[in-house]
């Protein structure tokens, strides 16, 4: 080996390579940064040796030279060295020839920094593990050459490095069955892949169909044997190895599919050659082809284009249309038969020529050079020249077809104009000359106006038709045209048959103008009458109705509205019969007219179906209705005044038993609230009370009278009075219940005194105290209210928890329903138990000392809970107890 210098930058292990080796980086990063805790898988890296060690030897033996062992056969960094060189082609810096550690550490760096200039990112791998036998490290260091070197390179489709050499394998494989590479691992496990690769480009190797996907081992040995055999490609991995493993190795199958690649392209290389010169040797003949070709093809087309020119050229003039016709017919299949192939021949004349002028350029061969007078230029001179002659015939041809076709469309454009305004006018005269006007209606001239109007634009329209057919004739006439006579004869008679129309019309118009104008008068005056009768008819409709109206009124003052009212109705009939009497007349105007122009009405108005005879009687029918509507009223009146009678009778006594009733309400609660004297004294009182109530009855009862009269008469509303007799009811029971109520409170609060023993003063006391607190008067008190008397009286139920619990425990005694009130009476029951029947505390503890003689004790002591709870808590908490 000759020496060399150094080339590239230096690296940094660990950090980014060259920016020219930005792509490669970028697959590093992903593909070379190898996942070296899978290398401690043994398969795999039983794989990764046998294959990089096949590989590495592969290009060694180049040199002379192989390994044995690849993790010490490198250690040194002589033979890694050499690799680089073979693999590279470049020469490495000279080797240190020393054995000692730092000579073999120098020699790996100048491989690393290599590999490093090659735009190769070199991730944890120093000299140290490589010269120390480091299986992972130097495996990785291989794979990391074979990326670069071997696999970088490829290139499919804008696709480069394992995507690219993946792509390629894909193309190459996809015609064949049970081969789909996804992947450098399973994809390639039952061989077929393989042996696709070598039959593809080496079909004769490999008898793929005899191939059988469920026997892989056979196919794998194979696909190895062959390749070793004739495409000098090492066995890299034994086909165990690959089918005995659940995952094969990927770097291992990827090195081993990256020598396929480069095998078969090189072979592809060689073959390129051998086709470039025999691509050479066919141009040339297939030019000489073409040589000849262009010469008799020349020959053909002009040897056409003379013979045709003069039969264009030919411009004798057939006298009939058919014999022209004939011609034109000629001429169109020489368009449509015999040139179309030969504009074919010309255009691949030129197509020829051109290609063959290109094909010589572009072989660098001298340019064809056609016999004189078949140059492209002549061929083109020659087809100018019969286009012009064919333009020319065709103008010549045409142009005699369109003057006989005119001839002939004008004589037959002259019939059919000519039948059409015929068929048009049939029946036009008669029906000019009919009056049926005389015996219509306004409505009906109308239509017939608006029909001859329409006639007439019919009429204005079918003047350019005549014109056209005078027009035709003359034309005919100066093209000498052979049956002009009887052209000639038609025309006239048209021309004066539309004469006549023309008159006839006229006359026809103005009659049907004179008797519109006649009936327009006998319309308006029709129109007007439907006008004014129609809302004079449904005044007198809505006239009826309501004379005829049932009423119903339940006051003085609604019926003397009503009265009022119909007073102003009878006010308007007369204006009403002025306006009856000016509809008729406009009906007898209309009749005058008639008569006197010999005009025969229809039976009704068209604009309305209110008849004279129809007013009339309606007329008579409202002057019938009116008085019977006076009686009525007057009859309602009558008895809405004896009703008027009845309200102020029954308010008069209503006004004064409510009040009364009302104060004696008041008194009562006056009374229980501020009665004073012994309870027999109220008593006696109360009940003094009690009978002058029940002596009043009879005011009650009369009013119960005056209420049954109202009844009868219907009468709903009293506006007299705010009192109805449900309220008296209401009232007067109320009371009577009230002073029972309070007698019986009383006679309650004796039989409690008596049976208590509660003095006269207490029970003032209790009543002031519940008075007090009862700031409604209602006899009852709320549970606030009645918490605020018993905190008055000195109880403990301020609002804490154990204040909360007496507070309770009183309710459920004074309001055992939870009715949420609290009576006079429960709560004298209530104070009545709290203040009777009771000892002192210390009368209790002198009780207790009698029972216990000298000892501090009782036996058995039981405190019954009806005491009182406050008395109970001081016996509890007495020392002497």
């Amino acid at each position: 080996m000759v020496d060399y210098h150094a080339a590239g930058q230096p690296c940094q292990y660990g950090g980014n390579g060259p920016s020219s080796g930005g792509g490669l980086n970028d697959y590093m990063a992903q593909e070379d940064d190898w996942d070296r805790d899978l290398l401690l898988d043994p398969a795999w890296e039983k794989q990764q040796r046998k294959t990089f060690t096949a590989w590495c030897n592969s290009h060694l033996r180049k040199a002379g030279t192989q390994i044995e062992n690849i993790d010490e056969d490198f250690r040194d960094g002589l033979k890694l060295m050499l690799l680089l060189e073979v693999i590279s082609g470049e020469r490495l810096p000279k080797p240190e020839r020393g054995k000692m550690r730092v000579h073999k550490i120098n020699n790996v760096n100048k491989a690393l920094d290599f590999i490093a200039s090659k735009g190769v990112k070199l991730v944890s791998i120093g000299a140290e593990e490589i010269v120390d036998g480091n299986t992972k490290m130097t495996l990785g260091m291989i794979w990391t050459i074979i990326l670069r070197f071997a696999i970088q390179d490829i290139s499919v489709e804008e696709t480069s490095a394992k995507e690219g050499l993946l792509l390629w394998c894909q193309r190459k494989t996809a015609p064949y069955k049970n081969v789909n590479v996804q992947n450098f691992h399973i994809s390639w496990k039952d061989g077929l892949a393989f042996n696709a690769l070598i039959h593809r480009h080496r079909p004769e190797l490999i008898e793929y169909d005899k191939l059988r996907k469920d026997d892989p081992v056979t196919n794998l040995n194979n696909a190895f044997e062959v390749a070793e055999k004739y495409l000098d490609i090492p066995k890299m991995l034994d086909a165990e190895d690959i089918v005995g493993t659940l995952r094969p190795d990927e770097k291992a199958i990827m090195t081993y599919v990256s020598c396929f690649y480069h095998a078969f392209s090189g072979a592809q290389k060689a073959e390129t050659a051998a086709n470039r010169i025999c691509k050479v040797l066919a141009v040339n003949q297939e030019n000489e082809h073409l040589m000849e070709d262009y010469e008799k093809l020349a020959s053909d087309l002009l040897e056409w284009i003379k013979r045709t020119i003069p039969w264009l050229e030919d411009r004798v003039p057939q006298k009939t249309i058919q014999e022209m016709q004939q011609k034109l017919e000629d001429f169109r299949d020489y368009r449509r038969v015999h040139k179309p192939p030969k504009v074919q021949e010309k255009c691949q004349l030129e197509i020829n020529f051109n290609t063959l002028q290109t094909k010589l350029r572009l072989s660098n061969r001298p340019a064809f050079m056609p016999s004189e007078g078949k140059m492209v230029s002549d061929i083109n001179n020659g087809w100018q020249h019969l286009e012009q002659a064919e333009k020319g015939y065709e103008e010549w041809l045409l142009n005699e077809i369109r003057r006989l076709e005119r001839l002939d469309h004008l004589a037959e454009k002259f019939r059919q104009k000519a039948s059409i305004h015929e068929s048009w006018t049939e029946g036009k005269e008669a029906m000019l000359r009919q009056k049926d006007y005389e015996t219509a209606t306004l409505s009906d001239i109308k239509a017939l106006i608006r029909k001859h109007e329409a006639f007439e634009s019919d009429l204005a329209a079918h003047q350019d038709r005549v014109e056209q057919i005078a027009a035709i004739a003359q034309e005919l006439n100066e093209l000498d045209y052979y049956d002009s006579p009887s052209v000639n004869a038609r025309c006239q008679k048209i021309c004066d048959q539309w004469d006549a129309l023309g008159s006839l019309t006229h006359s026809r118009r103005e009659a049907l103008e004179k008797t519109e104008k006649q009936l327009e008068t006998i319309d308006q005056l029709h129109l007007e009458y439907a006008k004014r009768a129609a809302p004079f008819n449904n005044w007198m409709e809505s006239a009826m109705e309501d004379l005829q109206d049932m009423f119903i009124v339940h006051t003085i003052e609604e019926i003397e509205g009503l009265i009022a009212a119909h007073a102003q109705f009878k006010s308007t009939l007369p204006d009403a019969d002025k306006e009856r009497e000016a509809i008729l007349g406009i009906q007898n105007e209309a009749q005058r007219i008639a008569d006197y122009n010999n005009i025969k009405l229809p039976g009704n108005n068209p604009y309305t179906s209110v008849t004279p005879q129809i007013i009339n009687s309606k007329w008579e029918r409202v002057q019938q209705l009116v008085p019977k509507r006076d009686h009525a009223l007057q009859d309602e009146q009558s008895k809405q005044q004896s009703n008027e009678h009845l309200r102020r009778q029954f308010a008069s006594q209503a006004n004064i038993v409510g009040p009364w009733i009302q104060t004696k309400m008041e008194e009562i609660g006056r009374i229980s609230i501020e009665m004073n004297g012994t309870l027999e004294d109220q008593l006696n009182h109360l009940k003094q009370y009690e009978q002058s109530i029940v002596d009043y009855k009879p005011n009650i009862d009369l009013l119960e009278q005056q209420h049954q009269l109202i009844q009868e008469a219907l009468i709903f509303d009293n506006k007299h009075t705010n009192y109805t007799m449900e309220h008296i009811r209401v009232g007067w029971e109320q009371l009577l219940t009230t002073i029972a109520r309070t007698i019986n409170e009383v006679e309650n609060q004796i039989l409690t005194r008596d049976a208590k023993g509660i003095s006269q003063e207490q029970m003032q006391e209790f009543r002031a105290s519940f008075n007090h607190f009862d700031k409604d008067h209602g006899g009852t008190l709320g549970p606030e209210e009645f918490k605020a008397c018993l905190i008055s009286l000195g109880y403990d139920v301020e609002n804490d928890r154990q204040g909360d619990a007496e507070f309770n425990r009183i309710m459920s005694v004074v309001d055992p329903n939870n009715s949420g009130i609290v009576t006079f009476q429960a709560f004298i029951d209530f104070m009545s138990r709290e203040t009777t029947d009771t000892d002192t505390a210390d009368q209790v503890i002198a009780s207790f000392k009698v029972l216990a003689g000298d000892k501090t004790f009782l036996p058995t002591l039981h405190i019954p809970k009806r005491c009182d709870v406050t008395w109970r808590e001081k016996m509890e908490g007495s020392k002497d107890v």
